[in-house]
């Protein structure tokens, strides 16, 4: 049986392996088991990821906050090019969501009002009559998920890790002081400390190890690609209405993206889309924009994995070693750098500094507590 010694095992090799792999191998060597052919292949790689301050859970937003700095700054040779490029994101209400915009305004940072004449200035798809009321967030921008992954990855190689692509773990069990996977080939990777970042099979991963899971969900969120005609809407805004029930982005310049924000409750598994989802996602585009659709140009969906409260989950479980970096939900690109940084703190045993408001707050052991209580 073929064995490898490591200091550290991560679990999945998407963002969130990824993050987790480059921050802890500025002290370990780090083995990043991924089951598919390739990296990110699942999550990660579907992703059209945006930076929104005001996205997510409280400790998501910790994590965004916290993250802004690395992508206006990456370290030097991260990327070829830059992370970032800037893309206000803009909230509709329908007369119906007027309240629930006016409450994302009271609660949000840096969210204001916006004349709706300023939107249909940036949108002039936009339909008159179909907001009431709109609110902009200014300082929001696309993220470059591909070059930011690639990045970990890169880190996390070039400081003697190693990416075992096609080494779905079978079994994982604990012994003498060090935790163990087998692959499908056959191959053992030991190391003290075992890092669960396996997405959707989170609490798969979990059970294989003898550990109880915490309750994920994974969630299918669908996308499709649509031409806009005579419009140019490289430079429009994220738009979308206050109830969340669709959105719109530029895609590659020239096309847009729709999706009808879905959140279909699915098993862990190779999440495709659904025509009706789909359907939907266009016609609730075209109440708001007077854009015509004669085919969808491509369609796609992915999996978001959420915890019971919505909350990620980073931090040591129930065993010595074992520690969990899941239920990123929709907000795993954003919250990554800073994520990251706090699991390799927290394996480190170290102070985390200015995240420590976010340890209680995605310490994996609040289930195990409440279900107790």
């Amino acid at each position: 049986m073929e064995h490898h010694a490591f200091d550290a095992i991560v679990i999945g090799a998407g963002i969130a392996g990824a993050t987790a792999a480059a921050h802890l191998s500025a002290t370990r060597r780090v083995a990043l088991l991924e089951a598919e052919e390739t990296a990110g292949y699942h999550a990660t790689g579907r992703s059209a990821a945006i930076w929104i301050r005001n996205y997510g859970s409280p400790d998501a937003r910790i994590f965004t906050a916290a993250s802004r700095g690395f992508f206006e700054a990456p370290p030097p040779g991260f990327a070829d090019a830059p992370l970032m490029r800037a893309r206000p994101v803009v909230h509709l209400a329908p007369a119906d969501q007027v309240a629930d915009l006016r409450a994302m305004i009271a609660e949000g940072a840096d969210m204001r009002e916006i004349p709706l004449d300023r939107v249909r200035a940036m949108v002039p798809a936009l339909r008159p009559g179909y907001a009431a009321l709109a609110a902009i967030e200014a300082d929001c921008f696309d993220i470059d998920v591909a070059a930011m992954h690639q990045g970990f990855l890169r880190q996390a190689r070039a400081a003697g890790g190693a990416l075992a692509l096609r080494s779905r773990a079978g079994r994982i069990w604990r012994q003498g002081g060090a935790w163990h996977a087998e692959t499908a080939s056959g191959a053992v990777f030991s190391a003290p400390v075992v890092v669960n970042a396996a997405g959707a099979w989170g609490d798969e991963v979990a059970r294989i190890a003898g550990l109880a899971p915490i309750g994920l969900q994974p969630k299918r969120r669908t996308a499709c690609i649509i031409d806009p005609g005579a419009h140019d809407c490289a430079d429009w805004p994220l738009l979308g209405d206050a109830g969340h029930s669709w959105y719109v982005r530029a895609e590659a310049r020239r096309k847009l993206m729709v999706s009808p924000a879905d959140e279909t409750d699915s098993d862990p598994c190779d999440a495709q889309p659904d025509e009706f989802d789909v359907a939907v996602a266009v016609d609730r585009m075209q109440q708001a924009l007077e854009i015509p659709v004669s085919r969808i140009e491509h369609r796609w969906a992915g999996l978001r994995s959420f915890t019971p409260d919505r909350g990620l989950a980073i931090g040591v479980g129930t065993e010595k070693g074992f520690f969990w970096m899941v239920g990123q939900g929709g907000y795993g690109m954003q919250t990554a750098p800073a994520a990251g940084r706090l699991l390799a703190a927290l394996v480190a045993g170290q102070d985390p500094g200015d995240l420590a408001a976010a340890v209680p707050l995605c310490d994996p052991l609040r289930f195990a507590r409440k279900a107790a209580a």
